[in-house]
């Protein structure tokens, strides 16, 4: 163990190197308005693929500090260890182990069920978030390709789909990452859009007979497989109601195990949810003891969580509370949206699982016309219309249900309810990036920027929560759906625009920290993000805020050269 500890530290180090030599400096003097330097920040982002890239031989790649227990390998039931992988339980101390029976799809194996939680097996390196993510992301991932390709690293890009592909085969579908405590739930569904983004790239394959053989293969092999994970949507679980569209949901119980690096998050909630009754947590508390008897504790396993299977449950407790069974399921939805938390379903997102959300059914449509696209290429016209029918019956439903003609915008759903959201957020541009909206909604959308265009970019909301998904925090995904899909639909100077603003967000929190985090203050436009309850670091790496910076330029680099009028 003491190798992984120091292999481990390694890893650390070079995540922060350089404000570690910073700190290492006898007299640390650091400029008191540094200048930001985009040149500065492209050395960082071109040298960062290399730090974030894992691969199942390397001992850091194992190492999991949100739940810092030893090291677990787990090999899907059947497919053979390599012989690489048989070597690491020597060289990083790590137990690899096989998974009980095939999986199909998501929840066949859930977590509790296995010794202990690790790292699920993927057969190509690829790149991780950075910070405390230290696994591949199902969401993040999409971002992160387009930023190698958009960087020449086409073949780490491909491997990346391919290990996807090798989730949906082994694993049942994308999940939101490679751990075994992710076998319950997926994220945001890109997969098409990154299979294209592979696909249409001529350097991905040579450009030879047998690379185009191969690349028809791989096309072939692709479709099959994207069409098994967009099964993963249409179960009765992820329906909402009897709208025609999509909500999300995770098929585990309690709350997440990956919390446990974090014990304030679910006492944070209690305590807050106590302090601010009738504010969108009802339902949400349960009267509780810190330390139940055996009677409580088997009705708070019906009502809340097993406080004896999880750890994490046991510490969600606070002034005489614990939270609700359903909480932990809207917060289970919460986390595959990707957006964990702000209060947009509630307080905490509690109620995630109550609505039809813009963002998930906008990438649904768009993966509808992806696979009909597909299906053409592939030579199957008959699934190109089934495709097509599916795309066009969606497209009606977000009409009927999440387009709001009164006031111009796309709003969640509540199906529960039966009522739409009022709640601002990013995600009703989704649609412009989607190709959902018309164009004469996309004119009364644009209308509505200033709902969450600040000085560094676009805010998640026009809401202050202290949440982390919320005002006044921007974030690269949602920065570049809203912007590519303003650029798309021909809004060229709102694309320009807000390009310009996020990147220069980005430059001057690299010329203060010498590093890239996970989000930004666009209000301040800068790195200095300060979250009252819930996640309060602010992560480093970061891999989808290196992509969209080098996406930002390609818009602010269309627009420099588009001629003049």
């Amino acid at each position: 163990m003491k190798l992984f500890h120091l292999l481990f530290l390694a890893v650390v180090a070079i995540a922060n190197s350089s404000a570690q030599a910073q700190d290492a400096s006898p007299n640390p003097a650091p400029a008191p308005n540094p200048e930001p330097n985009p040149a500065a920040t492209l050395q960082y982002i071109h040298a960062a693929w290399d730090t974030l890239t894992r691969s199942m031989t390397e001992c850091h790649s194992l190492v999991d500090t949100k739940i810092s227990a030893t090291p677990l390998l787990y090999m899907p039931a059947d497919t053979p260890v390599p012989r690489e992988v048989t070597a690491l339980e020597e060289k990083c101390h790590v137990k690899v182990v096989a998974l009980p029976r095939r999986i199909e799809k998501l929840g066949d194996v859930m977590p509790a069920e296995l010794p202990a939680s690790g790292l699920l097996y993927l057969p190509h390196p690829y790149v991780v978030p950075g910070g405390r993510f230290n696994e591949m992301y199902g969401w993040d991932s999409y971002f992160i390709v387009l930023g190698l390709e958009a960087d020449h690293r086409e073949a780490l890009a491909k491997d990346m789909v391919d290990n996807f592909l090798f989730e949906i085969e082994h694993y049942g579908a994308v999940l939101n990452a490679n751990r075994t405590y992710y076998l319950t739930r997926s994220q945001p569904p890109f997969l098409t859009s990154m299979i294209r983004a592979v696909y249409e790239n001529p350097a991905s394959f040579p450009a030879t007979p047998a690379g185009r053989a191969e690349a028809r293969s791989w096309l072939d092999r692709a479709y099959t497989l994207a069409e098994k994970d967009y099964s993963t949507w249409t179960r009765p679980e992820h329906k909402a109601g009897s709208t025609g569209l999509a909500r999300f949901f995770d098929y585990g119980i309690g709350p997440v195990p990956e919390m446990a690096d974090d014990s304030t998050y679910y006492p944070d909630v209690i305590r807050w949810l106590v302090a601010h009754p009738g504010k969108g947590g009802d339902g949400f508390l349960v009267k509780g003891s810190e330390h139940p008897e055996a009677a409580e504790a088997a009705r708070l396993k019906q009502t809340s969580c097993d406080v004896q299977a999880s750890k994490v449950c046991a510490r969600a407790w606070a002034a005489g509370y614990r939270l609700s069974r359903d909480f932990y399921v809207g917060d289970r939805a919460m986390r595959e949206s990707g957006f964990d938390p702000s209060f947009r379903f509630g307080s905490f997102d509690g109620a995630t699982e109550h609505y039809a959300p813009v963002c998930l059914n906008s990438l649904l449509y768009r993966y509808e016309r992806d696979l009909s696209h597909l299906a053409h290429l592939v030579g199957n016209p008959a699934d190109a219309i089934r495709w097509d029918r599916r795309a066009k019956a969606r497209d009606a439903a977000m009409q009927r249900y999440l387009w709001r003609p009164g006031e111009g915008v796309f709003a969640d759903y509540d199906f529960v309810h039966a009522k739409p959201s009022s709640y601002a957020y990013i995600t009703s541009l989704y649609p412009l990036w989607a190709g959902v909206a018309t164009r004469e909604e996309a004119k009364q959308m644009v209308d509505k920027l200033s709902l969450f265009e600040r000085p560094g970019g676009l805010s998640m909301s026009n809401y202050n929560s202290g949440m982390q998904w919320d005002e006044p925090f921007g974030w690269a995904p949602t920065n570049w759906i809203a912007v590519d899909g303003l650029e798309a639909m021909g809004f060229h100077a709102d694309a320009a625009r807000n390009a310009r603003n996020f990147d220069a967000t980005i430059d001057e929190g690299f010329a203060r920290d010498e590093t890239i985090v996970e989000k930004y203050n666009v209000v301040a436009g800068n790195a200095n993000v300060e979250v009252r309850t819930g996640y309060k670091v602010n992560q480093v790496g970061f891999g989808w805020s290196n992509s969209v910076y080098l996406k930002m330029k390609e818009i602010q680099q269309k627009t420099e050269n588009a001629p003049a009028n």
